[in-house]
């Protein structure tokens, strides 16, 4: 009797949001795919319909990892601006180490997917919760004095978002450490006086 391949679909994600990361949406084939999932098309299809379903599901992986990590980050800490502040000076590293890109996944997506398309409202629909997670905490720093009262939280989420994804590009190009750890620290500074 033939013995069925063993399906591991965390396994699964890990490898294709890597690959989906790496190469983008449009430049993954099918082919890549089966490299990197060890899975036959019939396979793939059966478990996540289509390219775009194993595509929205690694992106799913990937926007659930990013927000976790900044909840935690800032839950963590005392004083929520400080956290944001130590976000940014982490993001200095140049070197990838465990990811294949230094940029955030979910710009690069942005970028590549159609224009007004169901990806890219897929897409923003995760910016918008990674930016709600920094109104957040920007509401508990106005809450711990950090902030005044009448600060726009939306408006320094923003400010922030748009500070860590650019940074996260930075990081692809720049190839001077040094360059890239003072960038990092002259906006953290910024948020020490949103």
């Amino acid at each position: 009797m033939a013995r069925m391949a063993t399906f591991d679909r965390d396994d699964a994600l890990e490898a294709a949001m890597r690959l989906f990361w790496a190469k983008g949406y449009h430049a993954t084939s099918l082919k890549d795919l089966e490299g990197v999932l060890a899975m036959r098309p019939g396979s793939i299809y059966a478990a996540f319909q289509s390219k775009e379903g194993l595509f929205r599901a690694a992106v799913d992986r990937y926007a659930a990892r990013m927000e976790a990590e900044l909840r935690g980050l800032i839950a963590a800490a005392p004083q929520p601006l400080a956290a944001l502040r130590q976000h940014l000076l982490g993001l200095a590293v140049l070197d990838p180490a465990d990811r294949p890109s230094t940029a955030c996944m979910l710009v690069k997506s942005l970028l590549e997917v159609p224009r007004d398309g169901t990806l890219q409202a897929f897409v923003i629909a995760h910016l918008d919760r990674i930016e709600d997670v920094l109104a957040e905490a920007i509401g508990r720093a106005v809450d711990l004095g950090e902030l005044p009262p009448g600060s726009d939280r939306g408006r320094i989420a923003r400010r922030i978002q748009t500070y860590i994804f650019g940074l996260k590009i930075q990081a692809q190009r720049e190839s001077d450490p040094q360059r890239m750890a003072d960038l990092c620290a002259d906006l953290a500074e910024e948020l020490a006086h949103p």
